[in-house]
């Protein structure tokens, strides 16, 4: 690489500090070993902004200068999820875009992305709260909620916050190779590729409860009690409608099987026992898995990790200190 590769971030009000901060600190710290990046803040008017923690963030110069960049990154903060991406962060998100060699997104600046037409056609990912939301509100681009992050051409996305990280770290590698690249992950004490989708950090029952009363009340008895015996007989007479009713209630509500929900209800529960620190074995009993190779089975198919690699990674400090609490 001849002169420094210029990285622009696009900020705005109440963007995410920790979606600017932490790829920021992906180029700073591979500089310190052969990477050479020159990190602008850029805003639509040129003038300073305030992060979602109050930290003010100084502008250095308006998205809509004449200038040429090597990556633009643009952050995610809880305005935009919510409301409308106003239309001069939507223009200034294309501007930038025509005038770089590579755009992406950090955890909702999909949402600005999508604004400003850029996912049409492309695939994409965000946090996992908000993926469904995404997909409603830009039906051009396929969004993928279990992705750390996706590459699309010259369009990148990438999920959750520190998702951040592993694009500036799969980004600074596209750059410089492996080796800088690995240095620069142990430096930060990141995983130099992190393990997994993000629906191992992600609750993943979350949403809205059942309009139908029917199914309603078979959420709520598998809800009360996930470790009991659910053949699609048994649900369907739970809800006093056929199974081949129930199966469409299911599919047009929740989008899964009845069989996939009652996985799912299981694996929220066996993850909190893996929390706890209960063994591998005794979460899968309790949480009504019967073997521990059928839960081994279920976390690869939803988390794309053994329930091990999980517990090892989401124990809480105080049990990671004493092996024996």
């Amino acid at each position: 690489m001849g002169g420094a590769h210029r990285v622009g971030f696009l900020v705005f009000e109440g963007a995410k500090m920790l979606d600017i901060a932490g790829p920021s600190e992906v180029f700073a710290e591979s500089n310190l070993s052969g990477g050479k990046y020159e990190i602008s803040m850029l805003t639509t008017d040129g003038e300073d902004v305030r992060t979602s923690i109050g930290v003010r963030i100084p502008a250095d110069g308006s998205a809509f200068e004449d200038r040429r960049w090597d990556t633009v990154l643009v952050a995610g903060g809880e305005p935009y999820p919510g409301r409308p991406v106003p239309q001069e962060l939507a223009t200034a998100t294309r501007h930038l875009r025509d005038r770089s060699a590579r755009i992406g997104s950090v955890c909702s600046g999909a949402f600005i992305l999508g604004a400003a037409g850029i996912l049409d056609g492309r695939r994409s990912t965000t946090h996992w709260r908000h993926a469904a939301e995404l997909a409603r509100r830009y039906p051009k681009t396929t969004v993928e909620p279990d992705r750390i992050f996706v590459k699309d051409g010259t369009t990148y996305t990438s999920a959750g916050v520190t998702a951040g990280i592993d694009l500036a770290l799969a980004l600074l590698e596209e750059d410089h190779g492996s080796n800088l690249t690995r240095s620069v992950a142990r430096s930060l004490v990141v995983h130099m590729q992190r393990p997994g989708g993000q629906s191992q950090f992600s609750a993943t029952l979350d949403g809205p409860a059942p309009t139908t009363s029917a199914l309603r009340a078979v959420v709520e008895r598998i809800g009360a009690d996930p470790t009991a015996t659910y053949s699609l007989d048994v649900l369907a007479s739970i809800a006093r409608v056929s199974p081949r009713h129930l199966t469409r209630l299911f599919r047009d509500e929740l989008g899964i099987s009845p069989s996939r929900y009652v996985e799912k209800i299981r694996l929220e529960l066996a993850k909190s026992h893996l929390d706890a620190g209960l063994s591998v074995t005794l979460a899968a009993e309790l949480s009504g898995f019967g073997s521990s190779e059928s839960l081994r089975r279920a976390f690869a198919h939803h988390l794309k990790i053994s329930p091990l690699h999980y517990q090892r990674r989401f124990r809480s400090a105080q049990q990671r200190r004493d092996p024996l609490a």
